[in-house]
């Protein structure tokens, strides 16, 4: 069997996700050079990986591009067209000229985060046109597929359930260099990284640090990742200078070496589907403090990944940060078990096993 895989973006998930199907089947996976040509050695070898002159939504040239990745699929004769997520915009025009091939898409998130300015910048009927042209749906825990269910017209044999791949590639990469934790010295660090918009949860986070500025005076608190200016919460921090604010995109060496260098990765999210974020903790063995929203407390909970509060509490996310800065054999304990879970049942070969799984059953059903 033969999977063609489609996305224009979400990189780290591609690259789990792509290498782990690659071992159980074909997979061809066709993305965008200018976001992947850099990170073609991350990929499993056995991705066919095709890097295409992808344009950007506005661009004049879709239609051609459209005709070619056509040509492409045609010429590969895939048993299945599996496209990573539906935040596309001119695929949907490609879409009836692709079948009778199935076709699966991934959503990743039913309903757009609060305040997601990248996300918002596609025109609302896009995504939605695109989970109603496909045939079966993927999506990343039970909460959300019930939710999709709600929302759409789908059967719910046509709605697939596979987890989120663990992201493996910088802890690799930090291998791989020799890159070491900096040196214990008392600290307790705490990270929130990625993107930092309203849903992140950070002004949360800034008002739990001040509840702690007097139990807690080694806590330092790392922010890091482009988006909404961590300043704007400066008059809530209980202490600035214990702040280590990096608002930028963050390169490769140096999100490794965040996460070695943390002792707790924090998502106090206020909304969310998933996160890909508490898939990278995981690689790095770090345990984690999230909030109980979308598939959250389903991942955590059940895997003993970290400690699990209630959104919006900037008390209860505060007594959790206390509980583990002050039991490092806590720390460690939930550490081992998210490196234990990343490396075994949320690997990207098994997740991948699963996917293989399920595109024998869209194909068989066709």
């Amino acid at each position: 069997m033969k999977a063609l895989l489609l996305v224009s973006e979400l990189e780290d998930y591609t690259i789990s996700f792509a290498s782990g199907v690659a071992q159980h089947l074909d997979v061809v996976l066709a993305v965008p050079r200018r976001r992947y040509a850099h990170l073609a050695s991350s990929l499993d070898p056995a991705v066919d990986l095709h890097l295409l002159d992808w344009p950007r939504h506005r661009s004049l040239s879709n239609p051609w591009f459209l005709y070619q990745l056509t040509r492409l699929i045609r010429r590969e004769r895939p048993n299945l067209i599996h496209l990573l997520s539906n935040s596309t915009l001119w695929l949907n025009l490609a879409v009836p000229f692709w079948r009778p091939i199935p076709l699966v898409t991934t959503v990743h998130d039913v309903a757009i985060h609060p305040g997601d300015s990248d996300t918002r910048t596609l025109p609302g009927w896009a995504p939605e046109l695109m989970v109603k042209q496909s045939g079966h749906l993927v999506v990343h825990g039970e909460g959300l597929k019930r939710l999709i269910l709600d929302r759409y017209s789908k059967s719910p044999g046509c709605v697939h359930v596979l987890s989120h791949p663990s992201i493996l590639r910088y802890a690799e990469l930090a291998r791989q260099q020799k890159m070491a934790p900096r040196e214990a010295d008392g600290t307790v660090r705490v990270l929130l990284f990625g993107r930092i918009f309203a849903y992140k949860g950070l002004e949360h986070l800034v008002r739990a640090e001040a509840m702690l500025k007097d139990v807690l005076p080694n806590l330092r608190i790392t922010v890091a990742g482009r988006g909404d200016n961590p300043l704007i919460f400066k008059p809530l921090m209980g202490d600035a200078n214990r702040y280590d604010i990096r608002n930028r995109f963050i390169e490769d060496a140096e999100v490794a070496q965040l996460f070695l260098d943390t002792d707790i990765v924090v998502l106090p999210y206020t909304e969310a589907s998933q996160s890909g974020v508490l898939n990278l903790a995981a690689a790095f063995g770090k345990p984690v403090i999230v909030t109980d929203v979308g598939e959250l407390r389903g991942t955590v909970q059940p895997n003993g990944l970290g400690i699990v509060v209630p959104p919006g509490d900037a008390e209860e996310l505060a007594a959790a940060i206390r509980t583990l800065a002050d039991n490092g054999a806590l720390r460690n304990i939930f550490g081992d078990n998210a490196l234990e879970w990343a490396r075994g049942p949320n690997s990207p070969e098994r997740v991948g096993a699963q996917a293989a799984a399920v595109y024998r059953e869209v194909v068989g059903s066709c």
